[in-house]
């Protein structure tokens, strides 16, 4: 199942985050914790270059703890500042600024030294859709200022928000790339929300994921839905479910995409519990 999608509107984004990236100081890049390789866009490794970055692993708390912990181990050892974080709860926000400044000191050293007044810190936030870039900065800045929602593509234009402290971001809109040569990371996007659903098959979207939850997570499909998956594929997995949730359609059969639809927002609303799908050491 190939999975494409790359609107006209993040082609420009692309192009205009390029031109913007001399405008700033440091980048921060938001991942989801649950996909933190799936979630980094290896565009904006090209669109950087040799800018400071920091790695915020957002909604830490909707992924399994300890997993972070190897994720946060992982990108230490690569040299990449990272913090865990919940930008709804606010969780680890507090640590962005200090890590900031102490990353950027000697840069506004040398700016103090040229005679240099404006010593603000510019930050712009870079991230694929629908990975909390608005709720970052409405939780940063203490206002909701900027759009948030619960779908991807909702930021649409450049803005400015001015920070206590010298501070002031640049958002972008979320940006995907053209083609996921692993169809692994599509799927990963996908369960999370990244990808629209309306261009997928929910119910081979749904049943991908029962095959990573029955393998890494069985604990939780038993204790949401108080099945025993072992033994069981996939598909009769989501069946199962549906009959448990009453999706059942008139003569008994299950209808599997309702079932499908139903399991996906649970995931996304942490209702099977704190799950992680992608591992420092191996694939899940």
């Amino acid at each position: 199942m190939a999975i494409q999608w790359f609107p006209g509107h993040m082609a420009k984004t692309r192009k205009q985050i390029s031109e913007d990236i001399k405008l700033v100081d440091v980048i921060y890049e938001l991942v989801d914790a649950r996909i933190p390789m799936s979630s980094r866009n290896p565009e904006i490794d090209k669109i950087a270059a040799d800018k400071p970055r920091i790695l915020l692993l957002n909604k830490a708390d909707m992924a399994d703890d300890d997993i972070n912990n190897l994720w946060i181990d992982y990108f230490k050892k690569q040299g990449v500042e990272c913090i865990k974080l919940s930008c709804k709860s606010g969780e680890g926000i507090e640590k962005i600024q200090p890590l900031t400044q102490k990353i950027l000191s000697e840069k506004n050293r040398k700016r103090k030294d040229r005679g240099i007044v404006d010593t603000s810190i510019k930050a712009m936030i870079v991230g694929i859709p629908n990975v909390g870039k608005s709720t970052f900065i409405n939780k940063l800045s203490g206002r909701a200022g900027a759009k948030t929602g619960d779908r991807p593509g909702v930021t649409t234009g450049k803005q400015w928000i001015t920070v206590k402290g010298d501070f002031k971001l640049l958002d972008t809109p979320g940006i995907l790339w053209p083609k996921f040569e692993d169809e692994n990371v599509g799927f990963r996007l996908a369960f999370t929300g990244a990808i629209k659903d309306e261009i997928m098959d929910v119910e081979e979207l749904a049943c991908r994921l029962l095959e990573v939850l029955s393998k890494h997570y069985p604990d939780n499909i038993f204790e949401r839905y108080k099945i025993d998956c072992e033994g069981l594929d996939s598909y009769d997995l989501l069946e199962e479910i549906g009959r448990k949730r009453g999706c059942v359609m008139s003569g008994g059969s299950i209808n599997t995409e309702r079932c499908a639809n139903m399991l996906l927002d649970e995931f996304r609303a942490t209702k099977i519990g704190k799950i992680s799908l992608e591992k420092p050491t191996e694939e899940m």
